[in-house]
C-alpha cells in the first residue's frame, strides 16, 4: 500500500524567473517569468516560430537555459537538467519524442512498459519474479490508457491498429498515455490543438485539465490557450543588431557560435556582419511570460530568424539528453 501510494502522480510546481535560451540563430525566448503550483495547466502559446518548443523542452531539462533561472518540482535548471528529465515526460514533441508510424498501439504501450521498468524502476522491482511484473507493466498500461481516455476497442483494429491509421486525437490520446506511463510530476505537449477541429480542440483540452485535476502539471504548446489555463505568450518581431556592451553568456559558452568569438559588433547603433554579409543575430529578443488575465511581466521581442524549426539546431549545441 506503501509503495503504490509513493507512485502516485504527484504535480511539479514550476517556477521561472527571467528565463532565456540562445541558440545558434539568436534568442529563442527570453525574459520569461511565471510560477505554476502542482496540478496546473499551463498553456504556451503564440505564433509558429515564436520559441514555444524550446520553452517546452527547457522547463523539462531536454534543452540547457542561458539566461535567468527557473526551478520543476524544487529542482534548478540548468544545474539539475537530469533530475528534471527524470521526473517530467514529453507526449508528442514533432522531431523530439514522436510516435512511429509503423508501430500499432499495443506495440507502443508495451515498448514504453519496459524501457520504463528496465530504466526507472527500482532495483527491488527488478527483482520482482516474471509474472509479477508483468502484471505490474499491465496494470501501468491499462492506468495510462484510462487517463488519456483512450478506447483501444474503438480503433479501427483494436491495440493492433497501427499508429498511422490513427486520427489525430486518438495520436495524441496515445502520446499522452505513452507519458503517463511512467507517471511524472510535469507531462509536457506540444502542438496541443494543431489540426484539430473545434470539436476535437475540446475534447483535448478535456483530457489535459482532467490529467491536471489528477495531480501532474501539464505543460501545452498551443495556438490559442483556453480561458482557464495559466497563459504564457510567446511573440515574435523583426531582428535587430546586436549592441556591443551587451555581456555574452559565459556558463555556456559551447551554444555560442565560434564566429560571435572572432567578431563582436562595434559599439554603438551599428553592427559589424559576423564572417560574411549576414548581420548578427538579435540578442534581444523573446518570449514573455504572464498569467491569465494579467499582463506580461516583461515585453520584448524576438528575432524573426529564430524559429522552432530551429530546434533541432539548437538542441544540437545545447546537448539534448
Amino acid at each position: 500500500m506503501g509503495t503504490e501510494a509513493e507512485e502516485q502522480p504527484h504535480g511539479a510546481a514550476v517556477v521561472a524567473d527571467g528565463f532565456g535560451l540562445k541558440g545558434p540563430r539568436g534568442w529563442a525566448f527570453s525574459e520569461v517569468s511565471f510560477r505554476a503550483e502542482p496540478g496546473a495547466l499551463v498553456a504556451i502559446e503564440g505564433p509558429s516560430g515564436s520559441g514555444r518548443t524550446c520553452l517546452l523542452l527547457a522547463l523539462t531539462g531536454r534543452m540547457k537555459s542561458h539566461a535567468g533561472h527557473a526551478e520543476v518540482g524544487g529542482l534548478p535548471l540548468p544545474r539539475k537538467m537530469a533530475a528534471v528529465r527524470r521526473i517530467t515526460a514529453l507526449g508528442q514533441v514533432p522531431g523530439v519524442s514522436e510516435l512511429d508510424p509503423a508501430f500499432t498501439v499495443a506495440e507502443h504501450l508495451r515498448e514504453r512498459a519496459l524501457l520504463q521498468r528496465r530504466y526507472d524502476g527500482s532495483v527491488r522491482a527488478l527483482l520482482r519474479r516474471p509474472a509479477k511484473r508483468a502484471a505490474t507493466s499491465r496494470a501501468r498500461i491499462e492506468e495510462a490508457v484510462a487517463a488519456a481516455g483512450l478506447d483501444l476497442a474503438a480503433l479501427p483494429k483494436g491495440e493492433r491498429t497501427s499508429v498511422r491509421d490513427l486520427e489525430r486525437l486518438e495520436a495524441l490520446r496515445l502520446s499522452i498515455a505513452l507519458a503517463l506511463i511512467g507517471r511524472p510530476g510535469l507531462l509536457a505537449v506540444d502542438d496541443a490543438d494543431l489540426k484539430l477541429s473545434d470539436a476535437d480542440r475540446t475534447e483535448a483540452w478535456a483530457l489535459l485539465r482532467s490529467v491536471a485535476a489528477s495531480g501532474t502539471t501539464v505543460l501545452a504548446v498551443c495556438s490559442e490557450a483556453p480561458a482557464d489555463a495559466l497563459r504564457l505568450t510567446t511573440l515574435g518581431g523583426a531582428p535587430e543588431p546586436a549592441e556591443a556592451d551587451e555581456p555574452t553568456p559565459t556558463e555556456n559558452d559551447e551554444a555560442e557560435p565560434a564566429k560571435d568569438d572572432e567578431a563582436e559588433p562595434a559599439e554603438g547603433d551599428e553592427a559589424e556582419p559576423a564572417e560574411g554579409d549576414e548581420p548578427a543575430p538579435a540578442e534581444d529578443g523573446a518570449a514573455t511570460g504572464a498569467a491569465a488575465g494579467d499582463p506580461a511581466d516583461t515585453s520584448t521581442d524576438a528575432p524573426a530568424s529564430t524559429t522552432e524549426e530551429g530546434a533541432a539546431d539548437a538542441l544540437a549545441e545545447t546537448g539534448r539528453a
